[in-house]
């Protein structure tokens, strides 16, 4: 009987070993590890990769001769010169429209990276995540562009009693408001599933510092002029088309784990390719009032103004070509916007570092396993999938401008003086008619 029951052990255990052996080969798919399971376990697993063919039935019937490599191909490229297109359309429309169009990205990215997180969350049914997590975009939109309202349009907020108290107190009122989601939060927590709760709540944070943080500073750029957000955007956009070209033709050496399909060859095409389209658009760009002036805010008509004395960047000056380029293009001199010196920077950041920010979202796609942060536009995924080069680049272009272009802003020196008490502007008059007479710029009033 005994031997029996042991024979009887070893036929289950050989039996259920196949079957072990292919749970643990599974566990260690794309790198994964023990750790990896058991935070699955907790979390309620990874949500599961979108594989449903989201292109239109109108492009599957023309393309069904294709092969596979060749329709995905036709398939990004009409949605990209579509998308092209609708670009072109929102720049003609002006500042206003554009605004709009980054706060509802801006809302959408939100929406696909959160989403990602409540197919994990959601398998406990706890309360107010996804409350919270909307609460909390709606706290940190009022209180970046609260200030932004007040610094461009200062006259307005101060001819309207509400506006000049919110304005007064907005970051009390601000802090309040996250205060009152920090609290609703805690009293959410419940017993056994704290750390995932907690693991949510970091989630959300990171979420709105990459997405909300970023569009506030897109649209910060634009108000330096529309050249200032289309060079930036045009140059991802291009060093991302060419790239794919370049990498779809000539493509040999992969690039990088994370994206199997990016190649050097890709990427040293895209670079080229960039610095030269970023040259030719900026001195196209720079000769037109309505790209280069600042985005401001008339008051007296209610609207956005970009007229203005094109600054010396947007002016034509006579460069010397150095010598060892000059033996080859028998050229000596070259006339150029000082712009477009400063476009071979962008469109350098956009083509080698910018595409970090594309490794980064795909790295953390594979971490969940997913194709696609959402299905929106088909061959291309979800917004995020096309913005997510984009925010990094409008980090840049914020600093950039912060360090070597802007400097103090004299209208909004006048706007701060005006707020001040009339004892306070007097002294700060007579604090700078001092200096002036230091300086040698106005007389004194003993020589008058």
């Amino acid at each position: 009987m005994s031997e029996l029951r042991q024979r009887l052990g070893r036929e289950l255990d050989g039996a259920q070993e196949p079957e072990e052996k292919e749970s643990e080969s599974e566990n260690k798919l794309d790198g994964e590890t023990a750790s990896d399971s058991e935070s699955k376990s907790e979390f309620g697993g990874a949500p599961p990769a979108r594989t449903s063919d989201d292109t239109p039935e109108v492009l599957n019937r023309a393309l069904s001769n294709l092969s596979s490599r060749w329709k995905n191909w036709w398939v990004r490229g009409i949605l990209t010169l579509a998308m092209i297109a609708f670009f072109f359309i929102i720049i003609y429309l002006g500042p206003m429209v554009l605004m709009m169009i980054v706060m509802c990205v801006q809302i959408k990215c939100f929406q696909e990276i959160i989403t990602i997180g409540y197919n994990v969350y959601r398998s406990y049914e706890l309360p107010w995540f996804r409350t919270l997590s909307w609460y909390f975009l709606l706290c940190v939109n009022y209180f970046f562009y609260g200030e932004t309202v007040t610094d461009y349009f200062f006259t307005l907020v101060q001819r309207e009693e509400p506006l000049r108290i919110l304005s007064k107190y907005h970051r009390f009122i601000s802090f309040a408001l996250y205060l009152t989601g920090f609290c609703m939060f805690v009293l959410s927590l419940v017993k056994k599933h704290y750390r995932l709760q907690f693991y949510m709540f970091g989630w959300t944070h990171v979420t709105l510092l990459i997405v909300v943080t970023q569009s506030h500073l897109i649209i910060h750029n634009l108000f330096d002029g529309m050249i200032w957000f289309i060079v930036p955007i045009s140059c991802v956009i291009c060093n991302d088309i060419m790239a794919y070209m370049f990498g779809f033709f000539f493509g040999r050496t992969p690039l990088i784990k994370l994206s199997p399909k990016k190649t050097w060859e890709g990427f040293i095409g895209g670079f080229f390719a960039t610095v030269l389209f970023g040259l030719l658009l900026s001195y196209l760009m720079s000769g037109y009032r309505c790209f280069t002036c600042p985005v401001e805010f008339n008051n007296d008509s209610n609207s956005f103004t970009v007229d203005c004395e094109p600054s010396e960047l947007f002016q034509l000056q006579e460069y010397n070509i150095p010598l060892v380029i000059q033996s080859v293009i028998r050229w000596k001199t070259v006339r150029m916007y000082p712009f477009q010196i400063h476009s071979i920077a962008l469109s350098t950041f956009a083509s080698l570092i910018g595409p970090f920010g594309g490794f980064f979202a795909s790295g953390f796609k594979r971490a969940f396993k997913i194709k696609d942060f959402a299905n929106t536009i088909p061959g291309h995924g979800g917004i995020m999938d096309r913005f997510d080069c984009q925010y990094l680049m409008a980090t840049f272009v914020n600093v950039y401008i912060a360090s070597f272009i802007r400097g103090p802003n004299p209208s909004k020196l006048i706007q701060q003086l005006l707020a001040l008490r009339p004892d306070q502007q007097v002294h700060i008059f007579n604090t700078l008619k001092a200096h002036l007479v230091d300086k040698g710029m106005l007389a004194s009033s003993e020589d008058a």
